[in-house]
């Protein structure tokens, strides 16, 4: 059997969705084909070996991953990429593992933006999802918006604000924005799972907001609100050619997408979403071009406002949910590729 490297939790504030998506993707591995070994990464960044089960600790409602396992590594050897044991206290490390493909099941930053990209990268790992120049693109809205803006896709409008430039002069910024009409959108520029949001609906909420932006990133995106939009995702797989599913659509169970409603409470997903043939060709070719437009491979997924009858790309996710209220599994399932076999093919793809 291929051997798989699972790596999920990580540094960021996105650590429990991560181990909520791993905790699918392992239910789902196909165990006659592929052999695994389980990677958690703590909160502070510690690698260690875990035996798969991710649990909720008592009194909290999410999974985290057990920092009691021992501490590992990987490293590049003479005969490939080996996963490797250290004993801390002997100064030695031991292969508990040789890994031919790696899954990173991580999501927003140190996981999701390129840094664990490189690493497997620079031990000659294959691993499923975006290289990491397409994980920096797609995890930063700002460079991710400029790269949409350069490529001629429809977008709402929206700022950058930089934490320097609000502190240094924030009657400038607010100047900036008073360009757009309200209601406002703030949040961080490089982190996901709608973390740190902040819906603006007077002027004199914006310190508040762009405090809350500033808490995850030196950097805050603020976009225009639309007018009862319609929220749409759409999966891609592959690099060339690439397959693409018709949009599902996302009924919040709030006022908006935001974190409880995407994983504590139940919002309504709708696949495929009730729309027009010519409406879903059409964003079917937005997601295509938005993935192309970041150099994006094996996997995304691509998230649209239908609002007055124009479609807008509103993001892409190099590493989308795998939980099981995420929409990119259910996407693959409606076009008649179930769960496990989507694995497969994402695994199939990378080792390709």
């Amino acid at each position: 059997m291929t051997t798989v490297l699972i790596l999920y939790g990580g540094r960021s504030s996105e650590h429990e969705v991560s181990c909520l998506s791993a905790r699918s993707v392992l239910a789902a591995l196909d165990r006659d084909r592929w052999d695994v070994v389980t990677v958690g990464i703590t909160r502070d960044g510690r690698w260690t070996l875990t035996d798969g089960r991710i649990e909720a600790p008592a009194g909290r409602p999410l999974p985290e991953v057990d920092e009691a396992g021992p501490t590992v590594g990987l490293v590049g050897t003479r005969s490939g990429p080996r996963v490797v044991r250290v004993d801390e206290e002997a100064g030695t490390a031991t292969v508990v593992a040789r890994p031919a493909v790696a899954f990173p099941v991580l999501h927003g930053p140190f996981g999701e933006d390129g840094t664990v990209q490189g690493l497997l990268d620079s031990v000659g790992l294959p691993y499923v999802g975006a290289d990491v120049t397409a994980s920096s693109i797609g995890i930063d809205k700002a460079a991710m918006k400029a790269a949409f803006g350069a490529a001629g896709l429809p977008q709402g409008a929206y700022r950058t604000v930089e934490r320097r430039a609000w502190e240094a002069d924030p009657a400038a910024v607010r100047a900036d924005l008073d360009g757009l009409p309200l209601p406002w959108f703030s949040k961080p520029a490089r982190q996901g799972s709608s973390i740190g949001i902040r819906k603006v609906t007077d002027p004199s909420q914006v310190p508040d907001a762009l405090a809350e932006a500033f808490r995850y990133d030196e950097v805050a995106v603020v976009e225009q609100g639309l007018a009862a939009p319609r929220e749409l995702e759409i999966g891609v797989l592959g690099h060339a050619p690439v397959e693409v599913t018709a949009p599902g659509e996302i009924r919040p169970s709030h006022e908006f997408y935001d974190f409880e409603a995407k994983y504590l409470d139940e919002s309504e997903l709708v696949v495929p979403a009730d729309l027009p043939a010519a409406k879903i060709a059409e964003a079917k070719e937005l997601a295509e071009r938005a993935y192309r437009a970041i150099g994006c491979r094996g996997m995304a997924r691509v998230d649209l406002f239908l609002s007055d009858d124009r479609l807008l790309v509103n993001e892409i996710n190099t590493i989308p949910g795998f939980t099981p209220n995420s929409m990119f599994p259910r996407l693959w399932d409606a076009e008649g590729l179930g769960y496990s076999a989507l694995i497969d093919r994402l695994l199939d793809d990378a080792l390709a």
